[in-house]
């Protein structure tokens, strides 16, 4: 398992990350087996929310109810959690007394004193930049929270908050996938009049916003089609990509899971993949493309077979 230190933490962090928004019907022996399996594939990093297991932190608590972490086996644990959606509605919220509020709801569901990252979780149209700053100011000084990111921000949002932040933003969680990878391939395409993948929908090129400003870009629903739709992975309407993903699969001994994760680690932003699965064996799978060492012809072959344009 590749493995780099989070830029602005200390936090040596792997490049896949085990995500648990669908654990809470599961048993206890269950959540137990799916984490091992994380752990004997060198994750150590673990992502939720608080809004994620239909009951607002459920998730949180099923993980900690089965898990029964000790102090020193928490500290061998990135826990990252998420705030700012409420599911009346929903709408978004990123006002001082919600995050507040939910950030002592994650604790003491997760049984921790602290979690090592925050992220705020789509954008709030009403955002008060002050509010948010001061939310992390008194979350940081109590050490209830380490350190503070975002999901689904375009380059301004990000800026519009870093105005009034002490704190830098170490994360931007954004849907990627080989099929759902618009922020890639409008680069791809820069400059082409009459080409809908040249079309800029993020802001300003949020994959280079945040390299240039050292943000990690986590990649929810690695094998998603497109919005929630399923997955590319053995689907009819993707054959040619599926082909070239099993070859290369069959070349580097992995799964196609293993495939569909080395095309996003294999990427020099040094992002990390958050796997969705309940499955041992996806996450064994999928954490086996850390470190296949794709070619440059391989990444771009399966970019075009994915129905990207490549001028």
């Amino acid at each position: 398992m590749k493995q780099f230190t989070m830029p602005h933490t200390q936090i040596t962090a792997p490049n896949v990350v085990l995500g648990l928004m669908r654990i809470a019907e599961k048993s206890d022996e269950e959540i137990r087996s799916l984490v091992r399996a994380a752990r004997d594939a060198g994750i150590d990093f673990v992502d939720h929310a608080d809004i994620y297991g239909g009951a607002t932190h459920r998730c949180e608590e099923r993980f900690a109810e089965a898990m029964q972490l000790t102090p020193s086996e928490r500290e061998q644990v990135t826990i990252q959690s998420k705030a700012g959606i409420v599911t009346d509605g929903p709408y978004f919220d990123f006002s001082y007394d919600h995050l507040i509020r939910s950030v002592e709801g994650s604790l003491r569901a997760l049984g921790t004193d602290y979690l090592d990252i925050l992220l705020l979780h789509r954008p709030d149209a009403l955002v008060e930049p002050e509010e948010v700053a001061r939310a992390f100011d008194e979350l940081q000084a109590a050490g209830k929270v380490k350190h503070f990111g975002v999901s689904n921000h375009t380059p301004r949002q990000i800026e519009l908050l870093q105005k009034h932040l002490d704190q830098p933003i170490v994360a931007n969680q954004l849907q990627l996938s080989i099929t759902h990878s618009t922020f890639i391939a409008q680069g791809v395409t820069a400059n082409m009049q009459g080409t809908d993948q040249a079309i800029v929908r993020d802001g300003g090129g949020i994959l280079d916003f945040c390299r240039l400003h050292d943000i990690t870009v986590q990649a929810w629903s690695p094998f998603q089609a497109r919005f929630f739709d399923g997955v590319f992975l053995g689907h009819p309407e993707f054959t040619e990509l599926n082909a070239v993903i099993d070859r290369l699969a069959a070349k580097y001994d992995v799964t196609p899971e293993g495939i569909a994760t080395a095309w996003i680690t294999r990427h020099p932003a040094q992002m990390q993949v958050v796997l969705g699965t309940t499955t041992p064996q996806r996450v064994s799978d999928s954490a086996a493309g850390s470190e296949v060492p794709l070619t440059r012809a391989e990444w771009y072959e399966l970019f075009r077979a994915a129905g990207w344009m490549v001028p």
